[in-house]
């Protein structure tokens, strides 16, 4: 009898839906170069550049002529992330070394660690690397006059920090989303 109401309740469990983890905030690149902030904004994950070990990067190699003089701090990197079951998101990762614009995927594989991925022709190729969460949050980048082209509420994490995450982040993405970023 005792290994029926055990085997109950390991099959409750096993079959019971994960909750789906916070990804919020700040998180280090795995080279050390850049931190990303990322926030919910209009129902889906976005991810700006707030800090830079080398300040003053610009995004040199865009393919739009109009922005190859834009400074990366600031810039969207994590574009238009939706949930993709879990503690996974789906998406776009712009790439400012190549200036392209990826298929990609986040997972947060604990409270510390965010899996990065992204990949060309359908997934064929893929790679990836794994981001650190932040222990102190860098200031936000400069203000800009950009608003988010969604009027749509965003799902946030509660709390006054939260609003303020959120408010960095979601404030950099008038037209962001397409073909060039």
């Amino acid at each position: 009898m005792k290994i029926m109401a055990l085997l109950a309740v390991l099959t409750t469990l096993s079959i019971a839906p994960a909750s789906a983890g916070d990804p919020s905030g700040d998180w280090l690149v795995e080279n050390g170069e850049a931190r990303i902030r990322v926030a919910f904004c209009a129902g889906s994950l976005w991810g700006v550049v707030s800090w830079e070990k080398n300040p003053g990067g610009k995004d040199t190699v865009n393919p739009d002529p109009a922005k190859r003089s834009r400074d990366t701090l600031g810039m969207p990197i994590l574009i238009d992330m939706k949930p993709a079951g879990g503690d996974k998101w789906a998406g776009q990762i712009y790439n400012a070394k190549d200036g392209k614009m990826y298929q990609a995927s986040v997972s947060l594989e604990s409270d510390n660690a965010l899996k990065v991925r992204g990949c060309v022709l359908g997934g064929l190729f893929c790679g990836g690397e794994t981001w650190a969460r932040s222990a102190e949050p860098e200031p936000d980048p400069a203000p800009t006059k950009a608003k988010p082209k969604s009027k749509a509420k965003a799902k946030e994490p509660a709390g006054a920090a939260a609003s303020g995450l959120t408010a960095s982040v979601c404030s950099r993405l008038d037209g962001v989303p397409g073909p060039t970023h």
